[in-house]
């Protein structure tokens, strides 16, 4: 047994959501107990003690939307006449041709480094969307193999798409369906599947058809892009819809649980609608900013009662940094520096764990007896008081993802003091750069 002890805990518990001079008390990847850090030394005298020096702990970071396969396009030359000048660009001379280039070494670095750097920044459940048009098949299980190695729990799926023709599309179809198999065999609590979707305007309804009864036969929900750009809701038109969500409804897509990613151009009804199925909408801010598409009314979507969460579309793999940015969003779109704030905490620290917890069937994302030990330690030093009714705006004005001393998944360190110790940072970084520099080539 383990106690980390000598520090503040933010639990995300309404019982006691801030406890100082706190301490954790960790046995068999299960927090045991937490409380007054004198208490627990006394009441588990046996155990092994950690001073944490008046840190931070909390539970760690819930990433909803990711996609690990990005991480190569950091930096690179688009080889373009020149740049992509709205979202349709930004798809077809970047993401559509990124995807297909990928080998099975490209997907296996992307995601390692991606599942390293979230380590770094104390995210430990993500929900991952992936794309390999080049290398479909078994492609999921390369990401796995990655994941097992990071010791971090992922939602993992492909996303199907007939952008690249039907024969691609059947392809992306059954990765999904094999990999959902395969994870029941598995039974593991670090990996679940999801049955991935690009985006409307680029999956005919034959395709759809087809994937709502794999989500049916399986009963396993989709994760989707919605609505990011305009020409999602022109092309549904085009096909005789009133809009895209009434495409979706139609043909079955919007099964309880599933993930509907971004939802920029989405009407009041269509709002409507995803709660009426109980799909949950993913805000993803800094993505939304660099794509140019635009900004959700959040205040408006969360009095609908709608069930919001907050992901990084691969934009970065620091959720403080993204909480920050979803709050400064909503302030600066609707000229009001009254929005943002606690509905970006109902994000990150209510939704997702609701999210997380749906998925891996596990209390997740919080300090109480009896759930998995899932936690960060937190270098803060905070110039003014931490109270109970403060708590967040300490982390919306002052944490970052470099903060991050420890990281714990399941008991289990992955990082401590800011040193991984389940994989060699440095050598992977050193391999990333190499792979990226072949990848760069064949793009």
């Amino acid at each position: 047994m383990k106690i980390y002890g000598n520090g503040i805990l933010f639990t995300l518990n309404s019982k006691d959501p801030v406890i100082k001079n706190g301490a954790v008390l960790i046995d068999q990847g299960i927090i045991k107990d937490y409380g007054k850090t004198n208490l627990l030394k006394q009441r588990y005298q046996e155990s092994d003690y950690f001073n944490v020096k008046d840190k931070i702990i909390m539970p760690g970071m819930i990433n909803t939307h990711m996609h690990f396969y990005s991480t190569f396009a950091r930096g690179m030359n688009l080889k373009t006449d020149s740049p992509p000048e709205n979202f349709s660009e930004i798809l077809e001379k970047l993401w559509w041709r990124l995807d297909q280039t990928l080998n099975s070494e490209d997907i296996y670095y992307s995601a390692l480094y991606a599942l390293i750097e979230s380590i770094r920044n104390g995210t430990t459940t993500i929900f991952d969307h992936h794309a390999s048009y080049g290398y479909i098949e078994n492609s999921l299980d390369i990401i796995t193999e990655a994941v097992v190695k990071s010791k971090l729990r992922a939602n993992l799926s492909f996303e199907i798409s007939d952008r690249h023709g039907s024969l691609k599309s059947e392809e992306a179809l059954k990765e999904n369906r094999r990999f959902i198999e395969r994870s029941e065999k598995l039974n593991n609590d670090f990996l679940t599947p999801n049955i991935g979707i690009h985006a409307s305007f680029t999956v005919e309804d034959k395709t759809l058809l087809d994937i709502a009864e794999l989500a049916e036969a399986t009963d396993t929900p989709t994760h989707f892009h919605i609505a990011e750009g305009k020409i999602d809701q022109k092309d549904s038109q085009k096909r005789g819809y009133k809009n895209i969500t009434e495409r979706l409804n139609k043909l079955n897509i919007l099964k309880e649980n599933s993930l509907a990613i971004h939802g920029v151009h989405l009407s009041a009804d269509e709002l409507q609608i995803l709660k009426e199925n109980n799909v949950y909408l993913i805000h993803n801010p800094e993505s939304n900013m660099g794509n140019a598409v635009g900004a959700i009314d959040l205040k408006n979507t969360l009095n609908k009662n709608l069930k919001v969460g907050l992901g990084t579309d691969g934009y970065t793999t620091d959720m403080f940094n993204e909480l920050k940015v979803a709050d400064l969003l909503q302030k600066h779109d609707s000229s009001n520096p009254n929005v943002g704030g606690l509905d970006i905490k109902k994000l990150v620290f209510e939704n997702n764990r609701e999210i997380a917890q749906k998925y891996f069937k596990k209390r997740l994302g919080i300090i109480k007896k009896d759930v998995p030990a899932d936690l960060i330690v937190i270098d803060y030093k905070s110039p003014t008081p931490i109270t109970k009714e403060n708590y967040f705006f300490h982390i919306l004005f002052g944490f970052n993802g470099g903060m991050v001393d420890t990281t714990i998944v399941n008991g289990q360190v992955l990082m401590e003091n800011r040193e991984v110790e389940i994989l060699d940072y440095e050598k992977t970084i050193r391999k990333c750069k190499r792979q990226a520099e072949d990848f760069w080539k064949r793009f």
